[in-house]
C-alpha cells in the first residue's frame, strides 16, 4: 500500500513525501529489492544523483540480473544524460548515457542522446552508429525519424562524406518539405560543397521553391528569411516578410527580422523606427535582440543606445560574449577608458609557443603530419554562410575528440600550452574575463580553417567562448618575414566587424608563426589580413570555457 502510494506521490510531483516513504521501506525491508529500487528512484527525481546510484546498485546486489530494477535505472541514468547534454556537460553526459544503454539498451531517446553528445565531443563514428542504431529502432516500431535523420545528415558532413550528407539531406526534404530544419541542413551543405556535389545549383533553391508553396507556413518562412540575412541576401529577406508582417502587423519578431534586413540595406531611418517599436514590446530584455539594436545603433552613429543595450546584456547575462563586444566598442568611441580595463590587448593577449607531443623529432615534424591530415579534412568548397572565413574553408563538426593519433596528440599539446598561458594572466576580481580564470579549460568548439590567396577572416567574435584562439599549422613564406610592412595574414585584433561602419584600427597585430598558439578573450574582435600566395595558410582554432 504504502509502495504504491509513494509511486503515485513521485508520478505527481510529491518527491519529498515519496522519498520520505521509500527511506522508511528501505529501514523497515532492507533486504527487499523493490524498496531499494523506489528509493533509487526518489532520489534521482529529487537530483541526488550519487544516492540514487548507490540505491540501485544495492537494488542490484540483492537481485542481480532483475530486469525491472535494470530498466528503472537505465531510465533515471538516461534522464540524467539528457539533462547533462541540455546544459552542454558533454564530458559528464556521455559515461552516464552509456551506462544507462548497459542496463536497458531498448531506450531509444538514449541512443539519440548518446548521439548528439558524441558528436560534440568529436567521437564521429561512434556518433553515427548510435543515431542509426536510434533509427532502426524508431523505424521498427513506427515511429516518426525525422529528427533522427537530420542528425545523421549532419554527422555525415562531419566525417567527411558531403555526398552521402547530401543525398540523406534531399531525402528528407522531400518526405518532410515542411520541416525547416530539413531546408536548412540541405542549404548549409549545398552552401559549403555544392560547387564540388551539385555545381550550379543555388544552395537556397529548394528552401526558396518550399517557402513559396508553404506561405502560411511561419516558422518555414522565418527560417528562410534568416537564411537569405544569413547568405546577404537581404531584399529577398524582405519579400518574405513583407506578407507575414501584412497579416500580423503587430509581431515584434517579424519587425525585428524586417529591421535586421533594412539594416542590411542601409535603409537606416525605416530601420530605427522598426528597432525601436520591437523594444517596445517582449523583446526588450532579449539580449540576441538588445545584441541586433546595439549593432544597428553603431551604423547610425548613436553610441550611447549602443552601450545602453550592451549593458542591459551583460546585467542579464554576465557572460554574453557579444555583450561584452559591444560594449568595449562603445566605451571605445566615447572616450572611456573602460575599454582597456575589458580589452587589455598585451596582458589578455598571448602569443604562446606550442611543444611538440612525444615521438616527434621537432615542431617541423609534428606540423607536417598534422597539416597532411588537416588537408584531406577540408572538403568544403567555402566556408559556412554567416561565417568569418572568406575565400577559404572550415572544417565540419569538433576536429577534437577525433580518433586520429595526430589530433589527439595536437589536443594535448594545445592544452599544456593553454594550461602555460593560464598560470601567467593577472587575477582580477570583477572582470568578466579574469574573473572566470580556473587552471585548465575544456573546448566547447574545434575546427581547422584553411584560407587561400586573397582569402581571410573577416572581423568577428566567437559568443559561445570565454577565450579563444589560432595555433599555425602551415603559412606562406610572406608571412614569416617580420619586416612586411603590408602585414599579410596578421592576425589583428580590436578593429570591429566590417558592417558596423566604424573607422577604428585593430589595436594590436600579431604575426602568425607555425607552431604557436594566439590566446584572447572570446568578446574580442579578431579577424586577419588578406595575403596573396600560391600557398595556403592552415590554422587550428578552438573555444574555450574554464573548467571547474
Amino acid at each position: 500500500m504504502r509502495f504504491t502510494q509513494a509511486i503515485t506521490w513521485l508520478q505527481s510531483g510529491r518527491h519529498p513525501q515519496a522519498l520520505a516513504i521509500a527511506e522508511t521501506l528501505v529501514e523497515e525491508a532492507s533486504l527487499a529489492a523493490d524498496a531499494w529500487q523506489l528509493l533509487g528512484m526518489c532520489l534521482a527525481d529529487s537530483g541526488q544523483a550519487a544516492r540514487s546510484d548507490a540505491a540501485f546498485e544495492h537494488a542490484l546486489g540483492l537481485a542481480p540480473g532483475n530486469i525491472s530494477v535494470s530498466r528503472n535505472y537505465g531510465v533515471c541514468l538516461a534522464l540524467r544524460g539528457k539533462s547533462l547534454r541540455a546544459q552542454d556537460q558533454f564530458d559528464a553526459a556521455a559515461p552516464v548515457l552509456r551506462k544507462a544503454l548497459a542496463l536497458s539498451d531498448e531506450l531509444v531517446s538514449a541512443w539519440v542522446d548518446l548521439g548528439v553528445v558524441l558528436r560534440r565531443l568529436g567521437r564521429i563514428d561512434e556518433s553515427l552508429a548510435a543515431l542509426q542504431r536510434a533509427k532502426q529502432m524508431l523505424e521498427a516500431r513506427g515511429a516518426h525519424t525525422f529528427e533522427v535523420c537530420d542528425a545523421i545528415n549532419g554527422v555525415l558532413a562531419d566525417a567527411g562524406r558531403p555526398a552521402d550528407a547530401l543525398a540523406g539531406a534531399r531525402e528528407l526534404v522531400a518526405t518532410h518539405p515542411d520541416h525547416a530544419r530539413a531546408h536548412e541542413t540541405l542549404s548549409n551543405l549545398l552552401w559549403e560543397h555544392g560547387e564540388r556535389h551539385a555545381p550550379g545549383e543555388d544552395p537556397l533553391s529548394e528552401f526558396r521553391i518550399a517557402a513559396r508553396a508553404q506561405l502560411d507556413n511561419k516558422p518555414l518562412q522565418l527560417s528562410f528569411a534568416r537564411m537569405l540575412l544569413g547568405a546577404q541576401r537581404a531584399h529577398e529577406a524582405l519579400v518574405v516578410l513583407h506578407p507575414l508582417r501584412k497579416r500580423e502587423p503587430d509581431d515584434p519578431l517579424l519587425a525585428w527580422f524586417a529591421a535586421d534586413a533594412l539594416d542590411a540595406l542601409q535603409e537606416r531611418e525605416q530601420a530605427t523606427r522598426l528597432y525601436d517599436a520591437a523594444s517596445r514590446g517582449v523583446l526588450a530584455e532579449l539580449p540576441e535582440f538588445l545584441n541586433a539594436r546595439a549593432r544597428h545603433a553603431f551604423r547610425t552613429q548613436r553610441f550611447d543606445l549602443a552601450a545602453r543595450c550592451a549593458e542591459t546584456v551583460v546585467s542579464r547575462d554576465p557572460v554574453n560574449q557579444e555583450g561584452w563586444c559591444h560594449l568595449s566598442t562603445a566605451w571605445r568611441l566615447m572616450g572611456d577608458a573602460r575599454e582597456h580595463w575589458l580589452c587589455d590587448y598585451e596582458a589578455l593577449v598571448g602569443d604562446v609557443e606550442v611543444l611538440p607531443p612525444q615521438g616527434y623529432a621537432d615542431m617541423t615534424s609534428f606540423l607536417a603530419s598534422l597539416g597532411t591530415v588537416l588537408e584531406g579534412m577540408h572538403t568544403a568548397s567555402r566556408g559556412p554562410v554567416n561565417q568569418s572565413v572568406r575565400g577559404g574553408s572550415q572544417t565540419a563538426g569538433q576536429l577534437f575528440g577525433r580518433d586520429i593519433p595526430v589530433i589527439r596528440e595536437a589536443e594535448d599539446a594545445l592544452r599544456i600550452a593553454v594550461e602555460r598561458w593560464l598560470t601567467n594572466l593577472p587575477d582580477r576580481a570583477g572582470h568578466p574575463f579574469l574573473a572566470r580564470k580556473e587552471r585548465s579549460v575544456q573546448c566547447v568548439g574545434s575546427w581547422s580553417v584553411r584560407l587561400k590567396a586573397s582569402g581571410r577572416h573577416a572581423n568577428h567574435l566567437h559568443p559561445k567562448g570565454w577565450a579563444s584562439s589560432a595555433f599555425y599549422v602551415a603559412l606562406p613564406d610572406e608571412m614569416l618575414a617580420g619586416d612586411a610592412p603590408s602585414r599579410a595574414g596578421w592576425l589583428q585584433l580590436g578593429q570591429p566587424m566590417e558592417s558596423l561602419e566604424l573607422d577604428l584600427p585593430p589595436r594590436r597585430l600579431v604575426q602568425p608563426r607555425p607552431g604557436h598558439l594566439a590566446l584572447f578573450p572570446s568578446y574580442m574582435w579578431h579577424g586577419t589580413l588578406p595575403f596573396e600566395s600560391d600557398a595556403c595558410r592552415l590554422t587550428v582554432a578552438f573555444d574555450m570555457q574554464p573548467r571547474r
